[in-house]
Formats: structure tokens, C-alpha cells, sequence
């Protein structure tokens, strides 16, 4: 699927913010069912500074800094991406209990260190509560597949929660939102982490993007869309015993609490890191702006629905340089569909 996400950032300061620096993360990611095949981040009034890197897991990040007085500043990122859907886990790595998993990661002195240990602790937004504990147990009875646990938790957590955009803001505790059942997209992902650390399992945030579609008979809303967020659990290799070296033949897999689905190529993956602290789509320290107003729209098209002048422009994106056709997302499985 081709896919043109537009993400519109606004703020209007009042008074005046004097200087300000800013980290984005609105590059999506480049993954094995995921290309990106053109990326603009522009930037009003254009900053004093500004420079990329990769952070810690790989995402792309912009850094940007002000040294002159402003009164608004107009963040817009514009990516096309090409998505498959993602590759089913192996067999064996979906037959495997979840028990021995949270062996693999239990802490021993002298064990051999695996990435994915960064996922089981708690962070941020995702802090220990035995609450998480007793939401989980249903799902993780004795012996069942980690995989099919997770997507058991996925579907309970589709079913017994609301979405209510105003029942919740960044700052409510996961705990909080549990408990009154109800909340938004970026709540039912730290609530279905918390669950899956709660147990020792390595379990991550993933930032993005989702196609939505109009109602029929209606046009798409430009900037009516929002960002989103699901969950990816980690499903160590077959033979990686609690103390043995990673093979690094595991795999993170997706699942979506708030659609009760697994991800496919309507979804863009933009980052991942342990809760939303690490992948907020922007964020920053600024001196001055002591009040301020913020407008956030996001709208993801298919390729074929922008005018024709914006594809126009976007064609020499779709054919490299030597002219061959660009190559899609590897797939060789789909995830399925539990909408």
C-alpha cells in the first residue's frame, strides 16, 4: 500500500517565546515491511540549528533550536511510504508459553545481556502496580503461547475498555485509566505494556500512523486523522534457555488494544521505545511562552487519492535513479486480521 501521511504541528505563544530547542520524531522508520520513499520536515520560522541522529532504538530524530523571538512556531511533516503487511511469527516462536520467556529475561548475576531487556523494566509511563498483574492473569494462564496470550490481552483490553478522548491526557497514570476502563490509544498501549512487564515479558510502544476511512459517500477530512499508538511483545527464538546467549533469531510482534487487531499495511510505523516519553512526536524547552495554543492535524491518504499535482511531484520518489521500479516491503505471511 502507498501511504502520504501529512503532520501539521502549530503553537501560538503568548507572550513571545525568546529562545527554544526541540527534538522531533516524524521521520517513520525504514523496516522490512516499511520503505520510505520521500520525506520533507519543514520548519517555520527556520531555527538557528538543526541537525538529525538516530536515538537509542533506531528511530530518527530532528533536532531544532531558536536563538530570535518568535510568536508561533508551524512544524509539517510530509512522508510516502510504501507498506506490506508484516510477517507472521515463525511456528515455533508462536507455539512458545510465555512462562519460559520470562525466565529468559529473569535477572541473574552474570547472564548474558539481550536488548530486549530495556522493554521489561518499568518506565515513565508504564510503572509497576499489582493491579497490572491481576488484569493479565486472565489472559496468561499456565502454559499457553505467549502469542496467543498477547493477542487473548489484546481483545479483552478492545472489549472492556472505551475510547473517550476526553476522559484522559498524557499525564494520567496507566494505572488510572485501567481502573476507570476507559481512555485513548496512547492509554490502552501503556496499559497493555504494564500488563506484559508486570509478568516479566519484554513488551514495547510503537508510534505511528493509521488509514482510516470516511464514512461512505463522504471525502476524506484533511488534518482529521491522528496519530496512534499499539504495542509490539517480544517472542524470543526457540533454544534461547534462560543465561544462553541471544540468538537474535527472535521477533517483536504487533498487536493494536484499541482496534483489537493485529497491525497491517494501514499502519505506519513511525518509532518505538519504551513508553511515549521516548517517541512524543515533538518536545521541547523554551524560554518565554508562558501561554500557549496548540493544533495538531494529521491526514494519511492513499497515494492514488492526492491531487494530481502533489503526485506529480511525488512520481520521481516512486523510481530510483537507474530507473528500475522501487521494491516493495518484503512480506512472506500475513498477521491475521482480527478486526
Amino acid at each position: 500500500m502507498l501511504l502520504h501521511v501529512t503532520h501539521e504541528t502549530c503553537y501560538d505563544y503568548a507572550p513571545a517565546v525568546q529562545t527554544a530547542q526541540h527534538l522531533a520524531h516524524l521521520r517513520p522508520r525504514e523496516l522490512p515491511w516499511q520503505a520510505v520513499l520521500d520525506h520533507r520536515l519543514a520548519i517555520s520560522p527556520e531555527p538557528a540549528h538543526r541537525r538529525e541522529s538516530d536515538d537509542l532504538y533506531g528511530n530518527r530524530r530532528t533536532f531544532f533550536a531558536f536563538e530570535s523571538t518568535h510568536e508561533q512556531l508551524v512544524v509539517t511533516a510530509r512522508s510516502l511510504v510504501r507498506t506490506a503487511v508484516p510477517d507472521a511469527p515463525a511456528a515455533a516462536l508462536a507455539a512458545i508459553a510465555w512462562e519460559p520467556v520470562r525466565e529468559r529475561f529473569r535477572y541473574r548475576a552474570g547472564r548474558h545481556d539481550d536488548p530486549a531487556s530495556d522493554f521489561v523494566f518499568p518506565s515513565r509511563h508504564v510503572p509497576q502496580h499489582d493491579d497490572f498483574v491481576a488484569y493479565a492473569r486472565t489472559s496468561f494462564g499456565a502454559g499457553r503461547p505467549l502469542f496467543e496470550a498477547a493477542m487473548d490481552l489484546t481483545l479483552r483490553i478492545y472489549r472492556d475498555f472505551d475510547y473517550d478522548s476526553g476522559s484522559t491526557e498524557i499525564s494520567t497514570p496507566a494505572v488510572t485509566a485501567l481502573a476507570q476502563r476507559r481512555g485513548v490509544c496512547q492509554d490502552f498501549a501503556h496499559i497493555m505494556i504494564a500488563c506484559c512487564r508486570a509478568l516479566g515479558l519484554p513488551a514495547r510502544y510503537v508510534s505511528g500512523y493509521l488509514l482510516t476511512q470516511p464514512p461512505p459517500g463522504q471525502p476524506r477530512l484533511v488534518g482529521a486523522d491522528a496519530s496512534h499508538a499499539w504495542v509490539e511483545v517480544y517472542l524470543p527464538g526457540p533454544g534461547d534457555e534462560a543465561g544462553a546467549p541471544a540468538t537474535g533469531v527472535g521477533e517483536w510482534v504487533g498487536f493494536d488494544p484499541t482496534n483489537g487487531r493485529q497491525p497491517g499495511e494501514d499502519y505506519v510505523v513511525l518509532a518505538m521505545g519504551r513508553d511515549f516519553a521516548d517517541v512524543s512526536p515533538m518536545r521541547g524547552v523554551l524560554h518565554g511562552g508562558a501561554r500557549h495554543v496548540l493544533d495538531v492535524g494529521v491526514t494519511v491518504q492513499p497515494f492514488d487519492e492526492l491531487p494530481a499535482t502533489q503526485r506529480e511531484r511525488l512520481a520521481p520518489a516512486l523510481v530510483p535513479a537507474d530507473g528500475a521500479p522501487v521494491p516493495g516491503p518484503g512480506r512472506s505471511g500475513a498477521m491475521p486480521d482480527n478486526r
